[in-house]
């Protein structure tokens, strides 16, 4: 298929790149001509100087990018130049508002459009085993899934535009309390004088049992943050879900300490920190 990419940085690069290695013809934009020429040549992938170079004949543009104001930017000018029937994806962390937005535009030029955002971090990314929740036409998802499961594992028809935004935002919820209570359990057990690593060993096979744990505890123990996904990215997300849940009502006590805790860690200099910092702002025993 020939396809469009838009957003070339830690999660969108890979994605991309499977697709390439997968057989698609896929040019690739980034706001940095620089990362998006590096990533063409890398991979043999065909350089788009902008968002509407990449979307030029494509059947499927698809974007990951910063924020809502980027989505608004990089849809509208793939819009311009897209052909009846096309398909665009987008795995964006946004609002469910902009995702309707979008949908609405699309359709207006009988352009489907699928909110898609994704959870598995960068190491789905790179080893092409994500999960997407996608929100949009149930038909156009079937036609762009066979696509998007280069870099998938699962891919979950959520239901109507912004479905899968809101499920992101669930996932998000979710993770947030599981990280407080990891840097607590790990603060715990040093302040009790435990060896962490054979504390580890003994929970991590019953019902504390979680991916943060399998991959953040012994990382935590040692104070190390500096990968993954970063504090910023958390509380964007965590902002876009404190938004969502004052329109309907939802009440997030839990979620809404937790944002307070990263801007904690925001403030120790640690936006770019993994989310597993939550660990840093709790004193050493």
């Amino acid at each position: 298929m020939r396809i469009g990419y838009a957003g070339l940085g830690v999660m969108g690069g890979p994605m991309a790149r499977h697709l390439i290695t997968a057989g698609h013809d896929v040019a690739g934009y980034n706001r940095s001509p620089a990362k998006a020429q590096a990533w063409a040549e890398a991979h043999g992938g065909r350089f788009a100087g902008t968002a509407a170079e990449a979307a030029s004949g494509a059947e499927l543009f698809v974007l990951c990018v910063g924020n809502d104001d980027d989505v608004r930017q990089v849809v509208s000018e793939a819009l311009a130049v897209l052909e009846p029937g096309a398909v665009i994806v987008d795995h964006t962390t946004t609002s469910a508002r902009v995702a309707r937005e979008m949908a609405q535009a699309s359709q207006a030029q009988a352009v489907s459009f699928i909110d898609a955002p994704v959870s598995g971090g960068q190491a789905g990314a790179e080893n092409g085993q994500l999960s997407v929740m996608a929100g949009g036409d149930a038909e156009a998802l079937d036609r762009a899934r066979p696509v998007l499961m280069a870099y998938s594992k699962a891919i979950q028809h959520m239901g109507p535009p912004g479905a899968g935004q809101l499920t992101k935002m669930v996932n998000q919820i979710a993770i947030a309390g599981v990280v407080q209570g990891l840097a607590e359990a790990v603060h715990f057990a040093q302040a009790a004088g435990l060896d962490t690593d054979r504390v580890y060993e003994a929970i991590s096979k019953g019902a504390a049992q979680s991916w943060q744990m399998d991959n953040r505890w012994k990382t935590a123990a040692k104070g190390e943050f500096d990968f993954g996904f970063a504090v910023d990215w958390m509380r964007k997300d965590l902002g876009l879900v404190l938004d969502e849940a004052q329109a309907n009502g939802a009440r997030l006590a839990l979620t809404e300490l937790v944002d307070g805790y990263y801007a904690e860690v925001q403030a120790m200099g640690g936006g770019r920190w993994d989310t597993s910092s939550l660990k840093a702002r709790l004193p050493a025993p």
